[in-house]
């Protein structure tokens, strides 16, 4: 099999252009066994990842908490002594010590569940911190404001609470396993020997935080068995992607072999959209590729075909950058929301807020809010007849609302509910359709790619002027490319960016009405 500079040719857009009938999600009913595996998994679990960065700022508070009680305690009470050298050194040497436990791996999950190897290190790496410290105090000559007796005790309170700590992080560690409150959670793609080898490998790997959920395989049960290695074949790829928008799942492991390129290629046309993180099994392959192209549980490699967008502290960030901003212009525009309520039921009778449900992350269905534009009996809840330029549908109001896009303002309350950010691809009524009749999922093929990050109030297609309507199957097409550029390229600057041009691009007028 051909690769480019050693790395698995599966990319987004060899995916994309593999000619090879895919399944539209959401459209298969899942077998009683696999509903009920669905139903067990719906549980938000806490990712290794996100925890071992909580650590971090817990480590960090915990050093700064008991180098300030040593100084109340020991220094505070010289009234000539200044407290800047000792604030500096307290949160150098805080930072430091975070920094050196990292360099020493002490945040990976499986040497957070270890116990004597892990205080040792975690000492070690604090004293080389601590006499980062003292060398910079020494070189910057402050050596004589800051006491000697506080800098030692700092080095040995401090271990006995870092120490402490992960004891008592060890114990919940070992009880949130148990009770599957942190663990990833993967579903094997592929029956048979293959898949039966991975789950022997995970078994032995004794500080594995892989949870495996099911098999899903379409092949039939002589290549595939209904049960392997004691975990049972729950379906096939169709009911795989409806799974994974019911059931809490962080990872897709294809177990297929790694030479078998078109039925793997066919596999990923249909996996691609889901907002997950796919790997492909890589422990009993022959094929071997650079070191940068695997990631591992434990000892066992995995090729990384597609990671999950926004996943972790990415979606944290996002997510307070929404509540921040969000509320920001429900304040600033609380005037012009009120001023529009009043315009839309002075104009025409029935409800201001108008609400349609459209696809949210990982097509799940969400109901958005709008400011009414339409004469309430003629109201089209489900899309199904597109706006067009005089439409007889929309009122006065409606019409001057639509245009400046006004009537979007109430999805600010989506946004702080959750169920939409402000900048990402904009939702579209579940049942779309252009103005050629066509249902946009049969436009473009892999659509639902779209809905792999929450939907946004703006995005990047609409400062590059594809709003309003879709009179034209290259529109979509465009509109769709956008989306996908910007999930495969986020970042809070990004983000800032579109929003800053969002009102630029409302004067851009000529498809929205």
């Amino acid at each position: 099999m051909d690769t480019i500079d050693g790395h698995l040719p599966y990319t987004t857009e060899a995916v994309r252009a593999f000619e090879a009938p895919s399944s539209q999600p959401g459209s298969v009913q899942l077998n009683d066994h696999a509903a009920r595996a669905a139903l067990q998994f719906r549980k938000k679990v806490i990712s290794p990842t996100l925890l071992s960065g909580i650590w971090r700022l817990v480590e960090f508070t915990l050093l700064l908490s008991v180098s300030a009680a040593i100084f109340v305690l020991y220094v505070g009470h010289d009234p000539n002594g200044s407290q800047v050298p000792y604030l500096l050194a307290s949160l150098t040497g805080a930072a430091l010590g975070v920094a050196a436990i990292q360099l020493g791996h002490g945040y990976e999950i499986s040497f957070l569940r270890s116990h004597l190897r892990q205080l040792t290190r975690i000492t070690l790496c604090w004293g080389a911190a601590l006499a980062l410290v003292a060398v910079g105090l020494f070189f910057a000559k402050l050596t004589d404001d800051v006491s000697r007796v506080w800098l030692a005790s700092w080095f040995l309170f401090g271990s006995g609470v870092l120490g402490l700590a992960r004891l008592l992080l060890r114990v919940k560690l070992r009880r949130w396993a148990r009770n599957g409150i942190i663990e990833r959670r993967a579903v094997i793609v592929g029956g048979g020997k293959g898949a039966e080898d991975l789950i022997r490998g995970l078994e032995l790997e004794p500080e594995s935080d892989i949870r495996i959920c099911g098999i899903f395989d379409d092949r039939g049960d002589r290549r595939s068995p209904p049960i392997v290695a004691g975990y049972p074949k729950l379906g096939n790829i169709s009911e795989l992607v409806e799974f994974t928008r019911l059931a809490q799942v962080d990872m897709l492991i294809v177990t297929l072999p790694i030479t078998a390129e078109q039925r793997v290629l066919a596999l990923l046309k249909q996996l691609w959209v889901l907002p997950l993180d796919i790997r492909l099994s890589a422990h009993t392959a022959q094929l071997r590729f650079r070191p940068r192209s695997y990631s591992f549980i434990g000892e066992i490699p995995l090729l990384d075909v597609f990671d999950r967008p926004l996943a972790d502290w990415d979606w944290i960030a996002k997510r307070i950058f929404d509540l921040v901003f969000a509320s920001l212009a429900i304040v600033a525009l609380s005037p012009i929301m009120l001023a529009t309520a009043v315009a839309i039921k002075w104009d025409s009778r029935g409800p201001v807020i108008f609400r349609q449900k459209r696809h949210g992350f990982n097509n799940q269905i969400i109901e958005v809010l709008k400011f009414r534009s339409m004469f309430h009996e003629m109201s089209d809840p489900a899309a199904a007849k597109i706006v067009t330029r005089g439409d007889p549908r929309v009122t006065r109001v409606g019409r001057f609302i639509r245009k400046s896009s006004i009537d979007e303002l109430p999805q600010l309350f989506n946004v702080i509910r959750g169920q939409l950010s402000l900048v990402g691809p904009r939702p579209h009524a579940v049942y779309a359709k252009s103005s050629g009749n066509e249902a946009f999922v049969e436009i473009v093929d892999g659509y639902f790619g779209r809905h792999k990050v929450k939907p946004g109030i703006t995005g990047l297609a609409q400062i590059k002027g594809f709003r309003g309507e879709i009179d034209d199957p290259q529109k979509l097409k465009k509109r769709v490319e956008l989306d996908l550029h910007y999930i495969e390229n986020w970042s809070v600057l990004l983000d800032l960016a579109i929003l800053i041009r969002t009102p630029l691009s409302l004067f851009q007028t000529e498809h929205a009405y």
